[in-house]
């Protein structure tokens, strides 16, 4: 799928998907903090993960925590921008959609302290792939189309080493999510794939995969991504009440450690927009970004 074919999907999606982002009986609702995120895992993988910080902001905000799952990444991207939505955890490239197309009306407000450096990798379960070069002729799988570190990032690396995936490979796929990608590459479906290294770790962690038959062979360099999103016309009060509260979880009290388990992450800490200037230039680069 050529870039150019990719934009076109992806701004379809976004037309089809728009009244998937939230019940339109949600909006505008008093007292009620809407909060989704991209569906780059399975929706019961995600909703587990949130219910407890979902307790958490509802007592630090003192309104009912909503958690709705989206069917794709442009839906969580149109949600967040027309209302529907009220906070998203986005991955860099989401945030730059949704910035872009609101005119920089969308606020970043957090970002785990891993996602200053975060990383993808690239697995494979063939013998003779042992370096990006390899890659030639054979065929991979992206996450999403918009996903940051299931697509645009491992797409830049790729260009950079001078494998372009759409002329140099013989076949390329969206999974769709990072957990799929792994399946596929384990099923013999690909000969390689892409995907976010933090959802690898928990899968090799939680013995989903034998590291032994599906290996890692690349890893990238460190990148910007993922962040807790608002829309700009959330109430400073607010933002500021929900960004204390994600900067206040201590891995050092039970709560604290169980919630930051979950997201994966050693703390919180402030972000901004201009963090991911280098993700924008890399999807206008890639052409998924005009």
């Amino acid at each position: 799928m050529s870039p150019s074919t990719v934009l076109k999907s992806l701004l379809a999606a976004c037309a089809a998907t728009v009244l998937l982002a939230a019940p339109a009986s949600a909006q505008n609702t008093p007292g009620v903090l809407r909060v989704s995120a991209i569906p780059d895992e399975a929706p019961t993988e995600l909703q587990r993960k949130f219910k407890p910080l979902g307790d958490y902001l509802a007592k630090a905000t003192g309104l009912k925590v909503e958690f709705t799952p989206v069917t794709d990444y442009a839906a969580s991207v149109e949600g967040l921008i027309n209302h529907k939505l009220d906070m998203v955890w986005f991955g860099g490239f989401t945030f730059v959609q949704a910035n872009v197309r609101s005119k920089g009306q969308i606020v970043p407000l957090v970002q785990r302290a891993e996602d200053e450096k975060f990383r993808s990798v690239f697995i494979t379960t063939q013998p003779g792939i042992n370096k990006l070069e390899d890659l030639r002729g054979k065929t991979l799988s992206f996450g999403s189309e918009s996903s940051t570190s299931g697509h645009l990032m491992p797409r830049s690396f790729l260009l950079a080493a001078k494998i372009n995936p759409d002329t140099d490979l013989k076949r390329v796929a969206f999974s769709g999510a990072h957990d799929a990608t792994v399946a596929a590459v384990a099923g013999g479906k690909v000969d390689a794939g892409a995907l976010n290294i933090s959802v690898w770790e928990k899968l090799v962690e939680a013995n989903k995969v034998d590291p032994k038959t599906v290996r890692v062979f690349y890893t990238t360099p460190g990148y910007y991504d993922y962040n807790w999103s608002v829309h700009a016309n959330m109430a400073p009060s607010l933002q500021k009440k929900i960004r204390d509260a994600f900067l206040a979880l201590d891995s050092s009290t039970p709560q604290g450690k169980e919630i930051l388990d979950l997201q994966r992450a050693t703390k919180f800490v402030p972000t901004k927009a201009e963090n991911y200037k280098a993700i924008e230039a890399a999807a206008k680069n890639a052409g998924l970004l005009k």
